[in-house]
């Protein structure tokens, strides 16, 4: 990650830190209030091919041992969304705790979604050059395939149908999107793909 791409991750996190702060703290205590704790889940995602880091976001889903919480989410999970979960997710509010690991260096603003350490160990090849990029809490391939992706697995009522579909038809399909997103980066397409994600966000109901 360039140096000015590292600066200007810490100058706007930090301006949102401070206008967002008031609404971060209502959705603090409305978390905690309609569900308690916890009230953040920590998951694991990769930084590098080699390196993970934990992943904050608002508690979305009721909590359960490791065994029972890997792989992605399909409609095999769904049951698990609390109602606050589904009013966070609906706006992706349950990602706001992410300027922490913008701050800390694991993500940055923009750039392909952290995998799972698992899909990075099964597909070492795709990885080695998605990673390539610092992973970023939006992205080509989020704006383009996201919502996509969403449909496909809430249509697998079992964990290995989940799996199955994710891997065959989302890995390569999100890979290809980070490859052209590496292809043009540049703090300017950063910006677009930003203000296009906000646009998106406005736009969902």
């Amino acid at each position: 990650m360039t140096w000015q791409k590292r600066l200007f991750d810490l100058v706007f996190a930090g301006i949102l830190v401070i206008v967002l702060g008031p609404v971060i703290l209502v959705l603090v205590i409305y978390v905690f209030l309609k569900q308690g704790r916890p009230l953040f889940y920590v998951a694991e995602r990769m930084k590098t091919p080699d390196e993970g880091f934990g992943l904050l976001k608002f508690r979305t889903m009721t909590v359960v041992d490791q065994q029972h919480d890997q792989g992605v989410s399909g409609a095999h999970k769904a049951s698990r969304i609390t109602p606050v979960g589904a009013r966070l997710r609906a706006k992706r509010l349950d990602e706001f705790p992410q300027l922490w690991n913008i701050l800390k260096g694991d993500l940055t603003f923009v750039g392909p979604r952290p995998p799972l350490r698992e899909y990075v160990e099964r597909y070492p090849e795709v990885y080695a050059q998605v990673l390539e990029s610092r992973p970023g809490v939006t992205g080509l391939a989020t704006i383009r395939f996201h919502r996509h992706e969403e449909r496909l697995l809430a249509r697998c009522t079992s964990a290995e149908e989940t799996d199955d579909v994710y891997c065959r038809i989302c890995v390569p399909r999100k890979a290809k999107l980070d490859h052209i997103y590496q292809r043009n980066q540049s703090l300017c397409y950063d910006i677009v793909l930003i203000v296009q994600t906000a646009t998106n966000l406005f736009r969902r109901r």
